[in-house]
């Protein structure tokens, strides 16, 4: 009788549970509003927990098949992905090594466009660039994740010889033109490619 009862509990609580997960796929998310420039805030439009579920998912399969190809999966592409648009970026040897990593990407299941915000590599890369950039990477994903204005967890940062790369999706321009100011703080930095895009 009392194996029962527990059965029952069990099943309660993962029935609880499921029922609260499944609840989070109809809110919205509201961003936060900018204190620094109240006039410069504009609301991207809202995401449901389940297009963020989904744009997950559509990365997940991306990483999934750039690693599964032969000609990509050696290279440092970071994916992001907002309601269905990937976004690519990250340095490559050459022109052949984007046009085949854009078309891998194309061909996922659940990817509506693909934004190619790669760029290509100059000369060779020490041990040595390799530690000071990891270095410098995450010195500057250390300073936007401080800074209170800028949402840095949707934020790429690619280092290669102290040229980092941002990417991903933000709000509005404010927020770009702050990762960009941050990011040249850093010491290290010997400059900032801006591959970031506004929500759309």
């Amino acid at each position: 009788m009392n194996s029962h009862s527990d059965n029952f509990k069990v099943a309660l609580a993962i029935s609880t549970g499921m029922l609260v997960l499944l609840s989070g796929c109809n809110r919205t998310e509201t961003p936060p509003p900018n204190m620094a420039n109240p006039s410069t805030t504009s609301a991207a439009p809202a995401t449901t927990m389940g297009v963020e579920v989904d744009d997950s998912v559509v990365t997940t399969k991306v990483k999934s098949a750039l690693l599964g190809d032969a000609d990509v999966k050696g290279l440092d592409i970071k994916v992001e992905t907002r309601k269905g648009m990937v976004q690519l970026s990250g340095f490559v040897d050459n022109q052949l090594q984007i046009d085949r990593a854009t078309a891998v990407t194309r061909g996922v299941e659940g990817v509506k466009s693909v934004e190619s915000s790669m760029t290509l590599k100059n000369g060779k890369l020490t041990a040595g660039n390799q530690i000071d950039d990891g270095v410098i990477t995450a010195n500057v994903k250390s300073a936007l994740l401080a800074e209170q204005n800028v949402k840095s967890f949707d934020i790429g940062v690619v280092t290669r010889k102290g040229e980092v790369q941002l990417s991903g999706y933000v709000n509005n321009q404010a927020q770009i033109d702050r990762a960009i100011e941050v990011t040249r703080s850093v010491s290290g930095v010997t400059g900032v490619v801006n591959e970031m895009s506004v929500k759309k």
